[in-house]
């Protein structure tokens, strides 16, 4: 595969906490055999949350690794980890929480983020966690072009993650200054439908969830959604970006950042993205057997 630019792909993966036996088997391998892997892309940083933080937002109900031991294996192979703090509906009296509070204090340094969605808790981590960069959640549905722009415009944000529907808007993206290309992190392989109206409202439950309130479970109306997460159902989405698209049509345009989403989903699956986004086809088998053959892992 030929790269057609010297800009390297960052990619931000799912399940800090989730998939923590994955990546402690997965890091070694992407250090020690680096000529497995494309030679074009990075790991920028890997997101998550316990399951039970009432800042947690995304996704509820996933993620048990002892934070201790995650940041310690994050921190030895030099990369980023991110809070996925995004919950939509905290209030101030939210903000004093003692769990998430913890972990922003043991995470708190230059190389780790915090993903956010709620403005009041931006404003509590810049007064109390300085250090900590901060990521503009895709869960605020920023659909809209002009939304999106102002919102790399904020000084707040390191990153910002548009709708994945504003992927694919060419015409508009290849206006972006070098700087708010730099901001951007483009959700690569969403599977909701194109046409979704509640994506917000699905969010905005799992944040209900999270603060502990009784939600009713949101019934998604996608006519795919009955069978689940498919990874090949996510190729054929219109706003789908794969490796020769970030090759030949966002490194050369100047953006370098892209989120894999799936933290809600097993490490089998996820094993999948870190193959196809990073790992070369003829080391796929080495790579899958150091995962399969090692027995501390339950795949799932």
């Amino acid at each position: 595969m030929t790269n057609h630019s010297s800009r390297i792909a960052r990619y931000h993966l799912p399940g800090l906490f989730e998939f923590y036996e994955l990546y402690k088997i997965f890091l070694p391998l992407w250090k020690e055999h680096r000529d497995w892997f494309y030679d074009w892309c990075d790991i920028g940083s890997i997101y998550g949350a316990p399951a039970d933080c009432m800042w947690g937002g995304g996704r509820a109900g996933f993620g048990e690794a002892d934070a201790a031991e995650l940041l310690a294996l994050i921190q030895e192979y030099g990369i980023s980890a991110r809070l996925t703090f995004s919950n939509s509906l905290l209030k101030e009296e939210h903000l004093a929480d003692k769990k998430c509070n913890d972990l922003c204090r043991m995470f708190c340094n230059k190389q780790n983020g915090v993903i956010v969605h709620s403005d009041l808790l931006a404003e509590y981590l810049k007064a109390n966690y300085p250090e900590l960069y901060l990521v503009s959640s895709t869960t605020k549905v920023l659909t809209d072009f002009a939304d999106f722009e102002a919102e790399l415009n904020r000084v707040d944000y390191k990153f910002v993650v548009p709708d994945f529907r504003l992927n694919k808007e060419f015409d508009r993206l290849r206006t972006l200054t070098q700087e708010q290309k730099d901001k951007t992190e483009f959700l690569c392989n969403e599977c909701c439908d194109f046409g979704c109206k509640n994506r917000k409202k699905c969010y905005e439950n799992v944040s209900r969830k999270n603060l502990g309130e009784e939600a009713p479970d949101h019934k998604c109306a996608s006519p795919d959604a009955k069978d689940g997460y498919r990874f090949s159902l996510a190729m054929k989405n219109r706003a789908f970006i794969g490796i020769q698209d970030i090759l030949e049509t966002y490194l050369p345009m100047g953006f370098t950042n892209f989120k894999i989403e799936g933290r809600s989903l097993g490490s089998a699956v996820v094993l999948e993205f870190l193959l196809y986004y990073m790992t070369k086809p003829e080391h796929h088998l080495e790579v899958r057997e150091a995962v399969y053959l090692d027995s501390m892992l339950d795949l799932f």
